[in-house]
């Protein structure tokens, strides 16, 4: 097996899911994974330390994700009618569930700075360096990023609560005892 083989049978779910955490959809998803492999097949010999091969490829997908976000910001083929069609799709959602689906969507809701740390250190299990080397930022505005997200987090599924149906028994103890008499 070959060594390009290895890295991506050894990165490629690890890559998908953070990806995924970012895009939140499967092609998207895809298209990065697959762009940050063709990227390591055409430079990846000019990283001297093999070692920090994992730290180099989702440094990268994190850098294509920001550069064709940049790009999609300036420019939509999407026609209006859809995009407002969409929107308000979106904003129908039948029951929500407070589960880690709803996690994951609140987190897909949270700003760039705060979801990319997040989502590297919860999903992925990146340390605070890993995540620093990754995202090219300092570890202590990794710390506070987490933080601070984490206090988004929270603060929202407060302020959002899952709009399913609460199954919850009232249990009263005295109807449960036995009477002797």
């Amino acid at each position: 097996m070959s060594e390009f083989q290895q890295l991506v049978d050894a990165n490629y779910q690890a890559l998908f899911r953070f990806a995924m955490s970012m895009t939140r959809d499967s092609h998207r998803a895809c298209d990065l994974v697959q762009e940050t492999f063709c990227r390591w097949a055409e430079k990846g010999d000019q990283l001297r330390d093999r070692s920090k091969a994992k730290t180099w490829l989702f440094t990268t997908l994190h850098r294509e994700f920001l550069s064709q976000r940049r790009k999609a910001s300036r420019f939509s083929d999407e026609p209006v009618d859809a995009m407002a069609e969409r929107l308000s799709e979106e904003n129908e959602e039948p029951e929500r569930q407070m589960d880690g689906q709803r996690a994951l969507e609140l987190l897909a809701g949270l700003d760039e700075n705060y979801r990319a740390p997040l989502a590297l250190f919860y999903l992925q299990q990146h340390s605070y360096k890993q995540i620093a080397d990754i995202l090219e930022i300092p570890i202590g505005t990794v710390m506070s990023r987490i933080s601070r997200g984490k206090e988004l987090l929270r603060r929202q599924m407060i302020d959002e609560p899952s709009t399913a149906p609460k199954n919850i028994l009232q249990l009263q103890p005295e109807a449960l005892k036995k009477t002797h008499g």
